[in-house]
């Protein structure tokens, strides 16, 4: 497991079997009502209770299974954000769709109100795990949520701002409403500006990987680049033709063609969920 590329590997198949378990379970819990994803969040909570401790216990600990559990637990903690977000439990408070021909200024304000709790959520995690691990012998974890909450920031504003894909296949019941305050349009100015950054930040830990003095340091910095890369894939699918909804459509159940909450904007042509 001190091998870098093996890290690569494992990081990319926790991105995706992490990403299908969720979608898979609140498909399931759509089927069956706002109990289930409420019950469904609740049974999730020693997910998140195993994030914070984990991050409190790894932050000390300078091996190579130490920074495996820091990756997984900061993961564990944004999973679990993730979820509560998806079932409808923790979003923000406007459950409204937005109406056509809004000013630009009220369609911010609309938008942010259907994450806003989210959000919030997230950057209080954020600032957490770092005032606990900034100088810590461990920072691996608050890297890894660091890398998240950016690169979800980020997508969030090209979603607002407008790409040509977005993709609403795998959207819950409970973010019907979510479709309606995105915008299609060719490119934006927030999207070359992702873009830079996260090729930057990819390029500072193959750096830092390349010359990584032992092997703890280098299957950390595998980790973060692997994650980062990730991240930047997901925003080009934003404007690129890549089918990256195959990766997960094989194992979720089929959706309920006569549910009523699948609105118009839910049928269109689309790619792009983030």
């Amino acid at each position: 497991m001190g091998s870098a590329w093996i890290a690569g590997a494992f990081a990319l198949f926790v991105w995706w079997f992490s990403t299908g378990a969720i979608l898979v379970a609140v498909r399931r819990a759509d089927r069956h009502g706002r109990r289930a994803h409420k019950m469904l969040t609740l049974a999730a909570l020693p997910v998140l209770g195993a994030g914070i401790a984990g991050i409190y216990l790894t932050r000390g600990m300078d091996d190579v299974a130490g920074v495996y559990l820091a990756f997984l637990s900061a993961l564990a903690i944004w999973g679990w954000i993730e979820l509560a977000f998806l079932t409808g439990l923790i979003t923000g408070p406007n459950p409204a769709p937005c109406p056509e021909d809004t000013p630009e200024w009220e369609r911010f304000i609309r938008a942010w109100g259907t994450l806003a709790y989210s959000e919030m959520l997230l950057a209080a995690s954020l600032i957490w795990i770092m005032v606990l691990c900034w100088q810590a012998d461990n920072t691996f974890g608050m890297w890894t949520f660091l890398i998240l909450f950016f690169a979800r920031i980020s997508a969030k504003l090209n979603l607002f701002f407008g790409v040509p894909n977005i993709n609403v296949e795998f959207l819950p019941k409970p973010l019907a409403h979510l479709p309606s305050h995105f915008r299609r349009a060719r490119m934006n100015w927030v999207f070359p500006v992702s873009i830079t950054a996260l090729c930057f930040a990819l390029g500072c830990f193959l750096e830092r990987l390349i010359s990584a003095p032992d092997a703890t340091t280098g299957v950390g910095f595998a980790l973060l680049a692997a994650l980062t890369g990730l991240a930047m894939v997901e925003h080009w699918v934003m404007v690129l033709p890549i089918p990256d909804a195959k990766l997960w459509r094989w194992l979720l159940p089929d959706q309920d063609p006569n549910d009523p909450t699948k609105t118009a904007y839910l049928t269109e042509d689309a790619h792009g969920l983030r």
